[in-house]
């Protein structure tokens, strides 16, 4: 199934050197603890990362204070997020390999105060049906007022005008460049190359801006906010990602 296309791709090899790639200093610093005060602001203790990758947001919120409990849906990249974990002598609640259409199975129902969906993880599914089941499963498993908070490459621009990046927030590893190599309405797939000349690949469909803001107002969730580039106030050809929150509503 396209759905799982990514289970594929992140192979061990090209996980095992995701983390050069995220560059964890710079990332930090371009987000300037955006999560973190969005995070505390709506009074969230309890926070799953749901496409936890390599772990850096799961153990950066660990660090900071939060009860946060790791999933992913490629095993390869949760026995990573517990391996850094260790390694940073952080303490996660739980670290679990859970697709997001199983999270309700999983975790049960009204678990959590906020959800994390970031690195642009929700690409990964094809079929809006699987995008429908995964947000319905999202919205059950959060308390009622809790935060969905998931980001997504702008995708508006890249179909509208072609790839450009300041490359100042995401993917900011020294010496690694990710660019697309193929563009279509139902694909983007992009090229991660290494110094060393190593090349990997995700494919990735491309989610418009509005397209998600209707997904998730179908799917029961209110209160839905945009940001660029972590920014309120942003122009939106210019800006290379948006970070979209929403609310499960109490009543």
């Amino acid at each position: 199934m396209q759905n799982d296309i990514y289970k594929r791709e992140y192979t061990r090899e090209f996980v095992s050197r995701w983390d050069d790639l995220i560059g964890w200093d710079g990332r930090a610093e371009g987000e300037n603890g955006f999560f973190e005060r969005l995070l505390r602001r709506n009074g969230c203790k309890t926070v799953a990362d749901i496409a936890a990758g390599t772990g850096f947001h799961a153990i950066r919120l660990a660090h900071d204070g939060f009860e946060v409990t790791a999933s992913d849906g490629a095993e390869t990249m949760i026995r990573q997020t517990a391996q850094n974990a260790e390694d940073m002598e952080v303490q996660l609640a739980e670290t679990r390999t859970v697709d997001w259409r199983e999270l309700h199975k999983a975790f049960g129902p009204n678990r959590f105060d906020a959800l994390v969906c970031l690195g642009n993880a929700f690409s990964h599914l094809f079929e809006e049906d699987a995008r429908r089941e995964a947000l319905e499963s999202m919205r059950t498993v959060l308390r009622p007022g809790g935060l969905l908070i998931l980001d997504h490459r702008n995708y508006d621009k890249i179909l509208d005008h072609g790839y450009s990046s300041k490359h100042r927030y995401y993917y900011v590893g020294n010496g690694v460049d990710a660019r697309p190599a193929e563009i279509r309405d139902d694909l983007v797939k992009f090229e991660y190359s290494y110094p060393d000349g190593k090349k990997y690949h995700l494919s990735l469909f491309p989610l418009r801006r509005h397209y998600v803001q209707n997904l998730f107002d179908e799917a029961g969730f209110a209160n839905i906010t945009t940001y660029g580039d972590f920014e309120t106030s942003f122009e939106h050809d210019e800006v290379d990602f948006f970070q979209q929150i929403a609310v499960k509503p109490r009543h």
